[in-house]
């Protein structure tokens, strides 16, 4: 059955059946329904601007996180170059298992003890959430000592911001933890190492993590004492990379050097690493990665210091990976490129927590020195002090963590941190009028030395009268992929 034409009717429908009329006049019906729906859409984002910012900070604190999660993937890969074939599979099981038994550990209870006492992240949006930091008084001021809420993420477990925090500060402490694994390779306990996990993530990275970035005491030496602005560490040259490199030299200290190493006519024995490729590669990663780590900080993709901030990671990776290597083709004749890894990293370490406060110019020369600093430090503790560290963690986190934090107490330019953890105006280092910063960045560095590695060389004391940190002789010599973890990198 077709319609007949009619008065009001246009002659190109007039033919057509009625179902087709139906159809269309059903569809404007949508279409309406539709664009109403978007109208009102665009009410609300104009009611609440603050939502859409939200929410794309939230993605880019997750975006960031994922980026420093795939660091553990250059981790693996640089200090398994740098150890012989003969462990290379002990070498990436660490690197592999100190992330979920990390993570468990940060879970259950690390994150409540570092982040516990933080009621919300503004740029992340979402509601207060339960808080709770123990603290004691002293001259009428409080001082944070740790964290005591969010244990298990069971208080904030439908909180998305809390929730990305802890995606965020736990690839953190993952890169903390694994650092003493490259120091420590090719003659520790795979059970011993297990143990350090847990001990690192439930409790000693938790613990200065909370005096710098979770409300603590350090943090809170501006307000209560007039220090600038407190122990300021943008990124974690002294939360993250001096802490893992500190413990990692309680720990080489507590193992003592692998067989050969030092010789008893006063020789050192060359154990080079059997695959540099690799480890150049993984430098590599962890260069890509450390984009993740230092823009991520801001906790919002809305903050327009990203972009000097990635630049200023870019310039001092470079300014320490040339300031090595020159150094050692001049004094040996010959570019050293296990050594201009390091100063890469020890670079990237050092502008860790500056980035935010600096110029690009600084950064240059903050980079450079800290590729003499790697240069430097792998020779005294090496030659003079006998310390046997396969992959160079030692001088890259924990020298250039030192020198980082001091940087920023230095060049801090006052061009940003408005507000700082609570004290008006933007953080200034020495050079730029403000002592009391510089002061507060020395307190922090002490603070890490005596505590953090003061607490590290206790538990690898404890663990040593114990299990045990050290595999026998026979296994090391036969190497432990073959006897601590049967199996064989190389097989044919």
């Amino acid at each position: 059955m077709t319609a007949q034409p009619g008065p009001g009717l246009p002659s190109r429908l007039s033919g057509r059946p009625i179902t087709r009329r139906i159809a269309a006049i059903v569809v404007a019906m949508l279409a309406v329904t539709a664009l109403r729906e978007h109208a009102w859409a665009d009410v609300a984002a104009t009611n609440h601007p603050g939502l859409n910012t939200q929410s794309l900070n939230l993605a880019w604190v997750l975006l960031c996180g994922f980026l420093v999660m795939f660091m553990q993937v250059g981790f693996a890969m640089f200090e398994t170059g740098f150890t012989r074939a003969k462990n290379a599979v002990n070498t990436m099981a660490m690197n592999l298992v100190i992330y979920p038994v990390g993570l468990f550990g940060f879970w259950t209870v690390g994150y409540a003890l570092m982040m516990g006492g933080i009621s919300n992240w503004p740029s992340l949006g979402g509601s207060s959430q339960a808080h709770r930091e123990l603290s004691i008084a002293i001259g009428g001021h409080q001082y944070g000592l740790i964290g005591f809420a969010k244990f298990a993420l069971v208080s904030v477990s439908h909180e998305p911001s809390s929730l990305a925090m802890f995606l965020f500060a736990v690839v953190f402490m993952d890169t903390a933890a694994t650092i003493p694994t490259g120091a420590m390779a090719e003659r520790w306990k795979f059970s011993a190492f297990v143990v350090y996990g847990l001990f690192m993530s439930m409790f000693l990275y938790p613990l200065f993590g909370n005096w710098v970035w979770g409300g603590g005491w350090l943090s809170q030496l501006g307000v209560n004492l007039g220090l600038g602005h407190g122990d300021v560490d943008f990124a974690g040259s002294s939360v993250v990379h001096m802490t893992g490199g500190l413990a990692a030299l309680a720990g080489v200290i507590t193992l003592g050097p692998r067989i050969g190493k030092f010789r008893r006519d006063g020789a050192i024995g060359l154990l080079p690493g059997h695959n540099l490729p690799m480890a150049v590669i993984g430098t590599l990663i962890l260069a890509f990665g450390w984009f993740g780590f230092n823009t991520g900080s801001t906790l919002a993709a809305s903050d327009p210091r990203i972009g000097i901030i990635a630049v200023n990671t870019m310039l001092a990776s470079a300014g320490g990976t040339l300031s090595a290597m020159l150094y050692l083709w001049h004094r040996y004749h010959k570019p050293d490129v296990p050594m201009a890894c390091n100063g890469l990293l020890g670079g990237l370490v050092s502008i860790t927590a500056p980035c935010a406060f600096v110029t690009p110019e600084a950064a240059v020369m903050i980079g450079v020195i800290a590729g003499l600093i790697v240069v430097a430090s792998v020779l005294l503790i090496e030659r003079q002090f006998h310390i046997d560290d396969p992959v160079g963690a030692i001088s890259v986190h924990g020298a250039c963590g030192i020198w980082g934090a001091l940087a920023l107490g230095l060049f801090a330019d006052g061009s940003y941190g408005d507000g700082w953890n609570g004290v008006a105006g933007p953080v200034r280092g020495l050079l730029y009028g403000d002592a009391g910063q510089f002061a507060s960045q020395l307190i922090g560095v002490v603070v890490n030395i005596v505590v953090i590695f003061g607490l590290a060389w206790v538990f690898f004391r404890v663990v040593e009268h114990t299990i045990g940190n050290r595999v026998s002789a026979e296994t090391e010599w036969s190497g432990l992929d073959a006897l601590e973890m049967g199996s064989d990198a190389y097989p044919n």
